[in-house]
This record gives structure tokens, C-alpha cells and sequence, in this order.
């Protein structure tokens, strides 16, 4: 697909990437008091934690939700630490079959969680296993074909599912009810980016000061992630170019040349707010012939990089399509059409 080659190239990727396996591992926090922002989802946690802990009961089942590279499956890895139970990780695609899911659910352990990304692209028939489930602790296993066929229900030990999506609305109205726990995880502020880079810098060995940790977490576009993967990249510019420090004036000069300009706009963004304004004279232009435009899968525009540019106000949904903001204009250094 053209779309997804484009995409491939970016800079500003904030869906997991095998350069980030190499590195979150080591960053990731491993306990609550040490997890940086999102501080309502923390709190709440804490609380449902710290009850279920006291009724030596499984933790109710727990939906996050929200765009990539937030920290979902960070906070699932902490859910299972602070709780003291194993964790076993799958995602909504790799279960194509009801029984996988059955055997997924049957080798699990007493208090388990079982942690599935990508929940919204579950099978309908993989969903239907997991109803009872998480419902009654229990799967019903058919035996047998034709008229010999029996239906027989298999106790399971009580777990605790954590689903994560990057889309919500796709989630079916029975799975998402099933859930105990929702907690939308929002973006983070550039003060709470900057304790992150900074907490990242001292794991990695790296010296950065205060002024180059802000300018970094300006350009992150409020992702951890992201943040994470411009450190890395930024350490590498230092250490060759400079002395190894990474002050403003470093940091500044290493996200210039690598196309991130000090909103976290890359060139792809840019082409997005570009293409509304010449092609489209700024709009309204609907989604498909956008992404048509560009080159790109319209599920990827709206998913990947909408968002961002939505929270951030260079661009606007209407009922007749997507429309440049003023933002845009100012930012691209354009006049705005009277």
C-alpha cells in the first residue's frame, strides 16, 4: 500500500516501531509511583488496586483507550506488578480462531492478566468466547459435530483482561459493557514530557539540560514514545556533532535537520495542511479524497495523524469534510483568505 511506505519514513511515527522494542523495555516504568502523568487514570488505579488487594479478589476488568504510544501497555505491565501476578500479553489480530482464545484463557493462573492489544479488531466469534468469560469466569467448548455435538462449560481460575485500543467507537456495545474499568489516556503536557525525557536521559546515560529537555518535549507531540525515540535519536547527534550534552541549541539544530519543526509538525503534517489549503482552497475536502491526495489509507490519516493536528487546533472536522484552521496559516507562514 502507498500509504503505509509513506508512513514508514516518519520521523513522528507514534505506533510501536522495532526500534522502540529495542528501547522501552529499560524505560518503562515498572510501578505506579514512578508512572509520569495521566494522573486521574494513576489515582483511580491506585485505589481499585489497593481494594482488590484487600478482597485478595482479581481486579475488575480494565479498558485504556486513546492514540498510540501513551502508555497503555506500560500501565497493564504495572496493573500486573502491583497486583503480583504474571501477565500474559496477546493482541486482537493474532487470535483469528475461538479456540485460541479458549486455550489463551485456560492456561491462565489464579489472578492473571491477560492483556490483549488491538482489542477492536478481535473476530466477532473470539469475542463471543470471551462474553462468559469475563462475565461468569467460564467458556463453553462444543464437542463433537452434528447431531452427536455437546456443548460442555469449562471453569476458568478469575483473571483480569486489560484491552487497549487506539478506537474505541469500533469496540461492540457487549464487549465494551463487560468492562469494569474504562480510562481514556490523554496527551501529555510538556512539563510532564520533560520529567519523562529527563527520567529516559539518566536510564540511557545521557546529559541533557533543562533547556534541550523542553525544546525535545515541545516537539514530542505530547507521546512518551515519541519523546523517547527524539532522545535517542538527538544523544546520537551530540555525541558525533557536539560534546555529548544536549543543550536547547543542539536539540534545536538535530530536530531541524530531522524535519520536526517546533509544534512536532513533520513533513508529512505539513503536507496534510498544505494540500487543504492549495488543492482544496483551505476546504471543506472529505476524508477518502484526502487521503487520495496524499497518498495515504484513510483509516491511517484519521487514526495516526488527525489527532494531533485536531487537539492542536491546525485543523477542523465539519459536517461537509476537514477544513484549515487559522493556526495552519500562521503557522505556514500563509495569508489567511478573507
Amino acid at each position: 500500500m502507498k500509504g503505509m511506505g509513506y508512513m514508514a519514513k516518519r520521523m513522528i511515527e507514534t505506533s510501536f516501531t522495532q526500534e522502540d522494542m529495542k528501547i522501552e523495555g529499560s524505560l518503562r516504568p515498572k510501578c505506579l509511583k514512578d508512572y509520569i502523568g495521566q494522573t486521574k487514570v494513576k489515582d483511580n488505579l491506585k485505589i481499585y488496586i489497593e481494594a482488590a488487594k484487600l478482597r485478595k479478589d482479581a481486579l475488575d476488568h480494565v479498558l485504556f483507550y486513546g492514540p498510540p504510544g501513551l502508555g497503555k501497555t506500560t500501565l497493564a505491565g504495572i496493573i500486573a506488578a502491583e497486583m503480583g501476578v504474571n501477565m500474559k500479553v496477546t493482541s486482537g489480530p493474532a487470535i483469528e480462531k475461538p479456540g485460541e482464545i479458549a486455550a489463551i484463557l485456560n492456561n491462565l493462573q489464579e489472578g492473571d492478566l491477560l492483556f490483549v492489544d488491538e482489542i477492536h479488531r478481535l473476530n466477532r466469534q473470539v469475542e463471543e468466547v470471551l462474553y462468559p468469560a469475563m462475565e461468569d469466569y467460564c467458556i463453553d467448548i462444543m464437542i463433537g459435530k452434528g447431531a452427536s455435538a455437546r456443548s460442555i462449560r469449562l471453569e476458568l481460575p478469575k483473571f483480569t483482561l486489560v484491552g487497549a485500543t487506539t478506537r474505541a467507537g469500533l469496540l461492540t456495545a457487549p464487549l465494551r459493557d463487560r468492562f469494569g474499568v474504562i480510562h481514556r489516556l490523554e496527551f501529555y503536557s510538556v512539563e510532564e514530557l520533560k520529567l519523562i525525557i529527563q527520567h529516559s536521559a539518566r536510564i540511557l546515560g545521557v546529559e541533557i539540560e533543562e533547556k534541550g529537555a523542553v525544546e525535545l518535549a515541545k516537539r514530542s507531540r505530547g507521546t512518551p514514545r515519541l519523546a523517547n525515540r527524539m532522545l535517542k535519536r538527538v544523544r546520537d547527534f551530540a555525541q558525533i556533532k557536539y560534546d555529548g550534552v544536549i543543550t536547547e541549541m543542539v536539540a534545536k539544530t538535530a530536530l531541524d535537520l530531522m524535519e520536526v519543526d517546533r509544534m512536532g509538525l513533520d513533513h508529512v503534517d505539513r503536507n496534510i495542511l498544505i494540500t487543504i489549503i492549495d488543492k482544496f482552497k483551505g476546504g471543506p475536502v472529505g476524508l477518502d479524497t484526502l487521503a487520495a491526495a496524499i497518498g495515504e489509507d484513510a483509516g491511517t490519516l484519521e487514526d495516526v495523524y488527525e489527532p494531533y493536528l485536531l487537539k492542536n487546533g491546525f485543523l477542523n472536522r465539519t459536517p461537509k469534510g476537514r477544513v484549515a484552521a487559522d493556526l495552519a496559516y500562521h503557522h505556514l507562514g500563509l495569508e489567511i483568505p478573507s
